[in-house]
């Protein structure tokens, strides 16, 4: 028996239903902005430790030379390159983030269309279509059981991430309706990632499953592998075997209408978003004292803030991705945000671990969690009072165009000096005229 019929039925019927001429044309550009993105990111982490050891692990299976690995020269079969690229993209949680669930919407639906788009012929207009559907489907079911899902620790952006998977691989494979239940039924119950590997390679194990586990559901799907006719409110469905009493009317209500990708933001910090606010007035301050000797930091934040980076003692670079003390001992050390200031390294430097202990976080409801107000105390005596009430980056004090293409060419350098990102960069501007896409990911590979 069915509790409440019909909520899968009709997200299926919209991303089977919607076509391109149904996408606005600002919508059509924030795709594009997401995917610039996104290879930013997968840039950046193709070649961390935990990116070369799910590799080795892997290739050790896989026979398949299918599909692109973002900033490498091997190939993989098309599974595991979704994993990869995708666990890439997330692993130094600089990836895009839809603020109202915190889901990072890019990392698990890109890398699967663009293994599918080795496999056979997709268009731009295509794949920018499927990101956007898939985007759309994923936020809205996280929308139903936020704040709550993630409060409880589930890893929203894996949880909620293969759904999206699955709704941009069924569109691009052509899916009917029936089939695209389907495809969210084997999206539904193989949904998974705890907030407790936060801070560990484990966190981009989960994403990167997603990518891969939509991407199969909707393969799945297509041969006519069944499931149950309605997995997120069955009885014994998503919703209920999290125990979320969810806001149903938020999943389909307005469909096509209004479009969460317009919702996202994107990092300019390497780490957890909540965060940001807090780096902007601290970065701040040191560009207009930089020599200041401080004694004391004072954080008023959301209580995600605290709930999500109170902490202080941390022994690894993952780890301080998600400490908001690292990152303002390492900012106000540096006088930068960037990834070497969430290495290591930079975790063990003494002037780094001496500012960690002066920093303190008060948790505040009248803080949204793109806002933080930060109290440094100098050693005149004198406090300092900052405060940001939209993070840079945020949807609605974002990133221009230039920035994000800057993000790309700085995170492609680290990897390769004598890497031109102009072709990529081209490319991803001009993909609502592209007839074929397959040759997008491998714009990333160094030759």
């Amino acid at each position: 028996m069915l509790d409440k019929p019909g909520v899968t039925e009709s997200l299926a019927r919209f991303v089977v239903a919607t076509r391109w001429e149904d996408i606005p044309s600002e919508v059509a550009h924030q795709a594009k902005r997401s995917l610039m993105n996104f290879f930013a990111v997968a840039l950046a982490g193709c070649r961390t430790s935990p990116v070369e050891m799910a590799l080795r692990s892997l290739a050790e299976f896989s026979g398949g030379k299918q599909a692109t690995l973002i900033g490498r020269r091997e190939c993989i079969d098309a599974l595991s390159a979704a994993f990869l690229n995708a666990a890439g993209a997330n692993v130094h949680d600089f990836c895009d983030t839809h603020l109202r669930t915190v889901i990072h919407p890019t990392a698990p639906v890109a890398p699967a269309l663009l293994a599918l788009a080795e496999l056979q012929r997709v268009s731009g207009r295509d794949l920018l279509l499927a990101l956007i559907l898939g985007n759309e489907v994923q936020a809205r079911i996280g929308l139903a059981i936020s704040p709550s899902h993630y409060g409880r620790g589930w890893h929203i952006t894996s949880t909620c991430g293969v759904f999206g998977a699955a709704a941009g691989s069924g569109k691009l494979v052509a899916l009917d309706e029936g089939q695209m239940v389907w495809a969210l039924g084997a999206a539904a119950t193989q949904s998974s990632g705890l907030c407790e590997c936060l801070g560990t390679p484990a966190k981009s194990l989960s994403v990167g499953g997603a990518a891969r586990n939509g991407l199969w559901s909707a393969l799945l799907a297509k041969q006519g592998f069944d499931g149950p006719g309605e997995p997120l409110t069955g009885v014994q469905g998503f919703y209920h075997a999290l125990n979320e009493t969810a806001d149903l009317p938020v999943v389909t209500n307005g469909l096509g209408e209004s479009w969460e990708i317009m919702a996202t933001s994107y990092k300019p910090y390497p780490c957890g978003f909540v965060i940001h606010p807090v780096l902007d007035c601290v970065l701040d301050f040191r560009r207009d004292h930089p020599n200041a000797e401080v004694t004391r930091v004072l954080v008023r934040g959301n209580p995600l803030l605290s709930m999500r980076t109170d902490r202080p003692d941390v022994s690894t670079g993952r780890e301080s991705q998600v400490s908001v003390q690292h990152a303002v001992a390492a900012a106000l050390a540096t006088g930068k945000a960037g990834l070497d200031q969430f290495t290591d390294a930079c975790v063990r430097d003494p002037a780094v671990l001496a500012l960690r202990g002066k920093v303190q976080i008060l948790r505040d409801n009248a803080f949204s969690t793109i806002a933080a107000a930060v109290d440094i105390t100098t050693a005149d005596g004198v406090v300092h009072k900052l405060s940001q009430a939209a993070a840079r980056g945020s949807d609605v004090n974002p990133l221009s165009d230039v920035n994000l293409e800057t993000k790309l060419k700085v995170a492609a350098a680290g990897w390769d000096r004598g890497y031109d990102a102009a072709p990529l960069i081209d490319a991803i501007g001009a993909l609502d005229k592209s007839a074929d896409v397959s040759r997008l990911a491998s714009l990333a590979v160094p030759h």
